[in-house]
C-alpha cells in the first residue's frame, strides 16, 4: 500500500487518524520582537541565544544558508500529538529560528521526527511510519508517504535521484527503499542488520548502514547486495557521516564515542563521553560534526582536523 497526501489533508499516522490543521502554512521568523511602535525588530547581533531543543534526535546542514536544521520531537505524543518541529541553528550553536517548521500547525503534521537528510532542495525526515518531505527554501510540507509494515523508522539516506533508504530498527529489522514516485519496497531484511539505525549514501551511490546491536558498518549496493563490512570502535551506533574522501564517522548512542574510519584503515576514537550521541550531521563550511544528544536537549560540536 502506498498512501500519499498533501499537507492539509487527512493523514493516517501510526494507525491513528490525524489531520493537519487547516489554514495557511507559515514558517517561524528568526529571533526578534515587535517594538512599541508595532515594527518588527531583529535581535541585535551582539546577543546570543542557545537552546530551542526538545528531544533532538537528528540534524542536517544547509551550506547555502550556513545553518544547522535540528529535528525536534517536542513533547511526548501521549501528552500532545503533532508537536514536532525544526529549529534553525547557527554553526556556533546559537539560535537563528527557534521554530522554523512548526511555528504554527496550520497545514502541518509532524509528530516525532527522527532521522533526516537533505537532497536537491528537499528536507526529508522519518516520522512514525511515514517519510515526510519539505521544501528546503520555504519549509512548505510536500508529501507524506506511508511505509507499510514498518515498526520503527529511524535513519534515512537519500540518493541523488531522490530515492530514500530508511532503517527500521525494531523487528522486523529492515532497510526500506522508497522511490521518488512513492513506491516502497524492502531492500534488506534480517541479518546482517542488527537493530539498524543511521543510514548514509556513499560517494559511489551505495547505501551504508550502522547497527545499534553491534559495531558493524555495512555497505550495500542499491540492489541490496552486501559489498563491505567495516567496524566502528564501539557498538550501539546511531549517527553516520561520510565525507567526500570516503572517511566515515560513526557515533555510538549507547557509549558516547565517535569513531573515524578512514578507507582501508581500522576505526579510531576521536571523541568520547558524549551522552546519547545520536544521528549527527556534517557542517561542511566550518568542517565540524554536530551531534544531537536526544533527552539532553542539546547539540555537541566536534571540530575535525583540517
Amino acid at each position: 500500500m502506498n498512501i500519499r497526501r498533501k499537507a492539509g489533508l487527512v493523514l493516517l499516522c501510526a494507525g491513528i487518524g490525524a489531520q493537519a490543521q487547516e489554514g495557511e502554512f507559515q514558517v517561524g521568523l528568526p529571533l526578534g520582537t515587535t517594538n512599541e511602535a508595532g515594527e518588527r525588530e531583529a535581535m541585535s547581533s551582539s546577543v546570543k541565544v542557545y537552546g530551542s531543543f526538545r528531544f533532538t534526535e537528528s540534524c542536517t546542514f544547509d551550506p547555502e544558508r550556513n545553518l544547522i536544521l535540528a529535528m525536534n520531537a517536542g513533547v511526548p505524543t501521549a501528552q500532545r500529538e503533532n508537536d514536532g518541529y525544526v529549529s534553525l541553528i547557527h554553526p556556533d550553536g546559537s539560535v537563528h529560528t527557534s521554530k522554523w517548521i512548526g511555528a504554527t500547525r496550520d497545514g502541518l503534521y509532524l509528530d516525532h521526527p527522527l532521522g533526516s537528510a537533505i537532497r536537491n532542495g528537499v528536507l526529508y525526515t522519518v516520522d512514525g511510519s511515514f517519510l515526510r518531505s519539505f521544501d528546503l527554501a520555504s519549509g512548505q510540507p510536500l508529501e507524506s508517504i506511508e511505509v507499510p509494515g514498518s515498526t520503527f523508522l529511524n535513519g534515512i539516506g537519500v540518493a541523488e535521484d531522490g530515492t530514500a533508504y530508511i532503517s527500521n530498527t525494531r523487528p522486523p529489522e529492515t532497510l526500506y527503499r522508497v522511490t521518488p514516485e512513492g513506491e516502497t519496497s524492502v531492500l534488506v531484511q534480517g541479518a546482517p542488520l542488527a537493530a539498524p539505525n543511521g543510514v548514509a549514501i556513499d560517494n559511489d551511490g551505495n547505501v551504508v548502514v550502522v547497527n545499534i546491536g553491534n559495531n558493524d558498518v555495512l555497505t550495500f549496493s542499491p540492489q541490496g547486495e552486501l559489498l563491505l563490512t567495516e567496524h566502528a570502535a564501539e557498538s550501539g551506533s546511531d549517527g553516520l557521516v561520510i565525507l567526500p574522501d570516503g572517511t566515515k564517522y560513526v557515533s555510538s548512542v549507547r557509549y558516547g564515542s565517535v569513531s573515524r574510519i578512514r578507507p582501508g584503515e581500522d576505526a579510531e576514537v576521536i571523541a568520547e563521553g558524549i551522552p546519547s550521541a545520536a544521528s549527527m550531521c556534517y557542517d561542511s563550511v566550518q568542517h565540524q560534526l554536530v551531534i544531537p544528544m536526544n533527552p539532553n536537549d542539546a547539540l555537541a560540536f566536534v571540530p575535525l582536523d583540517k
